[in-house]
C-alpha cells in the first residue's frame, strides 16, 4: 500500500516508517522539522520505497496530493513534550486544531483510512480520583478530569481531545475510517530529551556524569512502552481494520515511581551522578499541575488484536542507554 505519515521525522514516526517499509509498503513522510529530526530518517533516504516531504500538516496545498496518493494515513504531527507545550501555548493549540481539521477533511474527501495519534494527556487527572475508588488503571471510557483553562498544560490535552471528538464526528456522520491511539509514554532509541522526555533526560544526564533531576516529589507514577511495541499495536489496528471507529490505549500497564526509575538508570549507567529534586514552579513557572498516576488499561487493545507486550522496562532502559552511548561515541 501507499502510506502517508505526518510527523514522520519524529521519534515514533521514524520507527513507524521502518516497520511499514519492512512489510513492503511505500512511505511518504511529511514533517516541518520543528521538533522532528531529519537525522531520524537518514537510513531511509536512499530507499526506493521512501520519500521525505518537508512541509506542514496544516498546509492544504501540500497535504491534498499526499492524501490523494495514499491508502492509509498515520497522523502523528503535533507539538511534542511538556516543555514545548508550556513554552509555546499558541502554536500548540493552533497546530493541533488546524492539523486535524486538514487531515480529516482530506481523508474523508478521498475515502482513506486514518490513524489519529492522541495521548494519555486527555485523561488529565482522572486516575488520581479513580484511584480513591480502587480503580487501578485508565480505561478508554473513563471520564476526563482536567484543570483550569489558565493552565497551558490542559490546553494540549483539550486540543487532543478535540482531535478525538472531530474524528468520531467524521466517523459517525460520514463513515470515515478512523482509528484513535492514545499513546502512554512511548520510549526507545531516537527519542531525545529536548522537550522534557523523562527517560532520555535521565539517561543523558547519567551518561554525562551530571545529576539527574526529578521534578516534584518523585513519587508520581508512570508507565512506559517500547516504541516497537507501540508501532506493532497501531499498525495492527490499521492494517487489519479491527481498530476502525474505536479508541485504544497504547501503553504499558506496569507503573513505576520517578524516584525508582531514576535509581534504575543510575544503577545501569554507573558513575558519579546523583538524584536531585526540583519544584515544578522552578521548571515550568507558577500554576503548573501534574498528575500522581497515569497508567493504561490495555485490555481493549489486547483482546482486539490478541496483543501482548514484548518489551519490559529493563529492555527499554537498555535500548535507550545503548542509543545514547552510541551518540556519545559518534560525537567524540
Amino acid at each position: 500500500m501507499n502510506i502517508l505519515i505526518t510527523g514522520g521525522a519524529g521519534f515514533i514516526g521514524s520507527h513507524l516508517a521502518d516497520t511499514l517499509i519492512e512489510k513492503g509498503h511505500n512511505i511518504k513522510s511529511l514533517d516541518n522539522l520543528i521538533t522532528g529530526r531529519l537525522s531520524n530518517l537518514d537510513h531511509l533516504q536512499e530507499n526506493p520505497h521512501f520519500e521525505f516531504v518537508n512541509g506542514d500538516v496544516t498546509d492544504m496545498a501540500v497535504m491534498e496530493p499526499l492524501v490523494a496518493w495514499c491508502d492509509h494515513c498515520y497522523h502523528l504531527a503535533a507539538p511534542v513534550g511538556v516543555k514545548y507545550v508550556m513554552d509555546n501555548p499558541v502554536r500548540t493549540i493552533l497546530d493541533n486544531v488546524r492539523g486535524i481539521d486538514t487531515v480529516l477533511f482530506l481523508v474523508h474527501k478521498y475515502n482513506k483510512r486514518v490513524l489519529v495519534a492522541s495521548t494519555s494527556e486527555v485523561y488529565g487527572r482522572s486516575l488520581d480520583l479513580l484511584d480513591k475508588t480502587g480503580v487501578a488503571k485508565l480505561q478508554e471510557s473513563d471520564y476526563r478530569v482536567e484543570g483550569s483553562t489558565r493552565n497551558h498544560r490542559w490546553a494540549y490535552a483539550n486540543t487532543k481531545a478535540m482531535d478525538e471528538f472531530l474524528s468520531f464526528a467524521y466517523h459517525k456522520e460520514y463513515g470515515t475510517e478512523i482509528v484513535i491511539a492514545r499513546f502512554f509514554n512511548t520510549v526507545g532509541p531516537r527519542q531525545l530529551f529536548d522537550y522534557g522526555m523523562v527517560i532520555p533526560n535521565f539517561v543523558s544526564k547519567a551518561i554525562a556524569g551530571e545529576n539527574v533531576e526529578i521534578f516534584g516529589t518523585g513519587e508520581q507514577k508512570r508507565s512506559f512502552m517500547h516504541v516497537k511495541d507501540a508501532v506493532r499495536a497501531v499498525t495492527g489496528l490499521m492494517l487489519t481494520g479491527k481498530g476502525v471507529g474505536e479508541e485504544f490505549n497504547v501503553g504499558n500497564p506496569i507503573e513505576i515511581t520517578m524516584n525508582d526509575l531514576a535509581q534504575k538508570v543510575l544503577d545501569k549507567v554507573g558513575g558519579p551522578s546523583k538524584i536531585i529534586h526540583r519544584a515544578y514552579a522552578d521548571v515550568y513557572g507558577p500554576g503548573y499541575e501534574d498528575m500522581n498516576r497515569r497508567t493504561a488499561d490495555i485490555t481493549k487493545l489486547m483482546t482486539t488484536l490478541d496483543f501482548e507486550l514484548e518489551y519490559k522496562l529493563e529492555d527499554i532502559l537498555d535500548d535507550v542507554i545503548a542509543y545514547f552511548h552510541q551518540k556519545a561515541s559518534a560525537n567524540a
